[in-house]
């Protein structure tokens, strides 16, 4: 009988440990990985220039434009425009400053700013640009107006965790506001015209909205309201043909507090890891990568169409600028596009 009991016992503890063990990895280990990581961006896009013109790369936002968390020079905005001495193989000779020869940088982001913040102390600095030179514009915004303040304060906006739906509304409503005054802003600095990438928000909860398991306190209407934000970021990207969308959300689905757990329906096998930084608000160094990937696939998208050759010179009309345009602008405009096309035709035939 002695014998007996101390095998239950000593099966009992092995389960037990055994038990211990799956919690632990499944509900508390978020494992980073190693490597490359996010979609594969082909090298063909990269074997010529795209383009002889002046560009000038701009970044605009809070901590994931800043690079919060990654070393200097891998941080996604640091690797759009040149290679780390240690890039992986995959990505070698992939970045703007191999394809845009005559490219300007300047990053303006700063960790921890919000989307009211973005245009009241970061577009003042917006660099002066002339005729000739092209803006590409990248943005991270409103991630912070929706995480500020974790929890500790009531909520309030621009600072909206703990919020319940009915006090989000309105604070949704004046984000599309803001989001909007930044776009126009933005896009008139440039009269050589300008491309803005706009990244939506990401979830670390991988669209099951238990912040709680991260740390901070419940959120009862948080996924509803992260939902409504990306929902203003992609109309504003529809408004405008000069917008583009940077499909975080999307992308990192799967590499939050739940990558681990293979019946999520966001599992991901092929790379079962977290792609956050420990402050759960930001990327991790393999997240910039993703990041930075996600961009430059962007990119090459916008980059390809402006070569292809059209029939008929597309005008664009006064709502895609955020308002009636006055004749000075509708001219610019319009030798924009007719320049633009006419550099597409002879690109289709040279």
């Amino acid at each position: 009988m002695r014998i007996k009991r101390l095998v239950v016992l000593g099966s009992g503890g092995i389960v037990l440990i055994i038990a211990a063990g799956a919690y632990l990895y499944f509900w508390q280990s978020r494992p980073i990985g190693s490597g490359p990581a996010g979609p594969g961006v082909p090298a063909e896009s990269f074997f010529h220039p795209w383009s002889e013109k002046q560009f000038m790369l701009i970044g605009i936002g809070d901590s994931v434009t800043a690079g919060f968390g990654a070393r200097r020079g891998y941080s996604y905005f640091d690797r759009l425009v040149t290679n780390p001495p240690d890039e992986f193989e995959d990505m070698k000779g992939r970045c703007l400053g191999v394809i845009l020869p005559h490219l300007q940088v300047t990053n303006l982001a700063v960790s921890g700013s919000t989307s009211g913040e973005h245009i009241s102390h970061q577009l003042p600095h917006l660099p002066k640009a002339g005729s000739n030179v092209v803006a590409l514009v990248v943005i991270t915004t409103g991630g912070n107006d929706l995480i500020h303040n974790y929890g500790r304060t009531p909520p309030r906006e621009q600072a909206a965790f703990g919020a319940t739906w009915e006090e989000a509304v309105p604070w949704i409503t004046n984000f599309d506001k803001r989001l909007n005054q930044m776009v126009g802003e933005i896009h008139n600095c440039f009269p050589g015209g300008c491309h803005i990438f706009l990244a939506n928000i990401f979830d670390p909860t991988d669209s099951v909205g238990d912040v709680e398991h991260a740390g901070l306190p419940a959120w009862k209407d948080g996924s509803r309201i992260l939902a409504a934000y990306n929902d203003v970021i992609r109309n504003c990207a529809e408004r405008h043909p000069f917008m583009h969308i940077v499909d975080l959300h999307s992308a990192f689905l799967g590499h939050g507090i739940h990558c681990t757990q293979f019946w999520s329906g966001h599992y991901d096998p092929k790379d079962p890891h977290y792609w956050y930084f420990v402050n759960l608000e930001d990327p991790n160094e393999r997240g910039y990568d993703v990041v930075r990937r996600l961009f430059l696939l962007e990119m090459s998208k916008v980059f390809k169409r402006s070569i292809e050759p059209h029939s008929e010179i597309e005008l664009p009309d006064a709502a895609s600028f955020g308002g009636p345009l006055d004749f000075d602008r509708q001219r610019a405009a319009l030798y924009r596009t007719i320049h633009n096309n006419g550099s597409k035709a002879k690109n289709s035939t040279g």
